[in-house]
């Protein structure tokens, strides 16, 4: 093979390029780092914060208290999920005046509650005496809002989810429509009462496009619907001493794992949730 033989001109032509990639190469690497270390310290700083304020911070609500095994259950799950997206759910048994919208946080003020779900029907023709005062304060507050249907087993399922569907305007942004099922019918097979679920959901799916959240109990789901909704997304509730809502890790989208929330901003104790994914999943169950 022939040697190439270069001039000076052309020596320098190549040793100008060379030195221009190495630093072009450079650059791009230092950015990189430079980004890199911009998130960790980020990070870090989030983790501190929070730290710091679970710890060493002491929020004490005037009105509320958990006993110390309750407390420090709550304060494991916050922990083990902190960075995740957390929420509350309420009913009738609140009042307007037990919540200011303008404040809700857990874990001594460094977590906000980013979405609330709350109760709007009950059965064929009841509904919740709270449900538009709340559903119109969450939207002033820029809450991701969710309404949920309290389902009877032992009421007609077309009835059930046509209260719902008169009574709740769900919009953009808002969660899917949410059915609330923990109650074992008395005048049903279960059978029956599993065909009747699904009729509630067919009606309600029909409506907004897309599949409703079911809502239950990690134990009456394991006995009672297990593998007939499986498609569906779930929001478990289980307030025992666990990190995790489910023994068998089924595909659960929230867990509500206290009843006994105490929230910087209410007056009361309320459910609070986490929700199990990122924020482009978090997206996944709004309607579009």
């Amino acid at each position: 093979m022939s040697k190439i033989n270069y001039n000076n001109s052309q020596r320098k032509k190549i040793h100008k390029t060379r030195r221009k990639n190495y630093n072009s190469r450079k650059y791009i690497l230092l950015a990189i780092l430079g980004l890199a270390l911009l998130f960790t310290g980020f990070y870090l700083k989030e983790k501190i914060s929070f730290y710091y304020a679970m710890y060493f911070e002491k929020f004490i609500h005037k009105k509320l208290k958990n006993s110390e095994e309750e407390t420090a259950r709550i304060n494991k799950i916050v922990t083990e999920y902190n960075g995740k997206i957390f929420g509350f759910d309420i009913s009738h048994y609140q009042r307007k005046k037990d919540i200011n919208w303008d404040s809700l946080t857990i874990a001594n003020g460094s977590i906000k509650l980013d979405f609330v779900v709350m109760r709007a029907t009950m059965g064929n023709k009841h509904k919740d005496k709270h449900f538009d005062d709340f559903w119109e304060l969450a939207k002033q507050h820029n809450l991701t809002r969710g309404a949920y249907h309290f389902y009877r087993a032992d009421e007609d399922p077309v009835i059930q989810a046509n209260n719902y569907l008169e009574s709740v305007k769900l919009e953009e942004g808002d969660f899917r429509p949410v059915l609330d099922i923990e109650k074992i019918p008395r005048r049903k097979s279960k059978e029956q009462f599993i065909s009747d679920v699904k009729v509630w959901l067919k009606i309600v799916e029909e409506k907004y496009g897309e599949k409703p959240i079911i809502y239950t109990y990690y134990y009456y789901y394991r006995d009672n619907l297990k593998g007939e909704f499986d498609d569906y997304p779930l929001w478990l509730a289980n307030y025992n001493d666990v990190l995790n809502p489910s023994k068998e890790d089924d595909d659960w989208k929230m867990w509500q794992f206290t009843e006994n929330g105490i929230v910087k901003g209410i007056n009361v104790k309320v459910d609070l949730n986490v929700f199990n994914g990122n924020s482009w999943s978090f997206r996944k169950l709004k309607l579009d």
